[in-house]
C-alpha cells in the first residue's frame, strides 16, 4: 500500500512592496481588466508585469503583508506536525500557488491541501481564482489529491472574532 505525504499550502492575497513603482501596478491591472472582459489569455507584457512585480524584491519594511502572512504561517507549520508546507500568494508577491503546489509535488506529496487566511465568503480569490488554479491544476498531477479547506465555517470565523475582541475589551 503507497504510503501517503501530506503538504499544505497557506495562500494570502499578497501586498504591493511600497517601494514597487506604482505605474507598474497600475498598468498590469488595466491588462488584466482588459484580458477579462475580452475572455483572453494573458499578453507577454502582462505575464512579464505580473512576474516583476511578484518577484521585487521584499523586506518587511518594504511589505509588511508578507511578513505578517509568515508569522502566521510559521504558527500554522508548528501546530500541523509533520507535514510538508509552503505558502502562496493570490497576486503581487510570489510564489504563485501553482508554484507552491509543484515544489511540494516535488518534494514527494501525494496530498496537498490548501487554505487561505480569507475567511469571508462572496470573495473573488477564495471562491473563484483558488479552486480554478486547482482545477487546471489536477490533471497535471493525476497521483496527487489536491483538497481545497473551503468555505470556512462562519460560526468559527466569528467565535474567533468574538475572543479578539474580548482581549481588547
Amino acid at each position: 500500500m503507497p504510503t501517503t505525504t501530506r503538504g499544505v499550502v497557506l495562500v494570502g492575497h499578497g501586498g504591493i512592496p511600497k517601494d514597487c513603482p506604482p505605474e507598474l501596478v497600475t498598468r498590469l491591472k488595466r491588462l488584466e481588466a482588459q484580458r477579462r472582459a475580452a475572455k483572453l489569455p494573458p499578453t507577454m507584457e502582462e505575464n512579464e508585469l505580473d512576474t516583476k512585480i511578484r518577484r521585487w524584491p521584499r523586506t518587511p519594511e518594504t511589505d509588511p503583508y508578507q511578513a505578517g502572512l509568515e508569522a502566521v504561517a510559521a504558527q500554522l507549520r508548528a501546530n500541523l506536525g509533520e507535514v510538508l508546507f509552503a505558502i502562496a500568494y493570490n497576486e503581487f508577491c510570489a510564489p504563485t500557488l501553482e508554484e507552491s503546489v509543484e515544489q511540494l509535488i516535488k518534494q514527494g506529496a501525494t496530498q496537498i491541501t490548501v487554505t487561505t487566511t480569507m475567511f469571508t465568503p462572496g470573495g473573488s480569490h477564495s471562491e473563484v481564482e483558488i479552486p480554478e488554479i486547482l482545477d487546471l491544476l489536477q490533471p497535471q498531477y493525476p497521483g496527487v489529491q489536491l483538497r481545497y479547506a473551503w468555505p470556512f465555517d462562519v460560526n468559527l470565523v466569528a467565535n474567533t472574532l468574538a475572543e479578539q475582541i474580548k482581549r481588547f475589551s
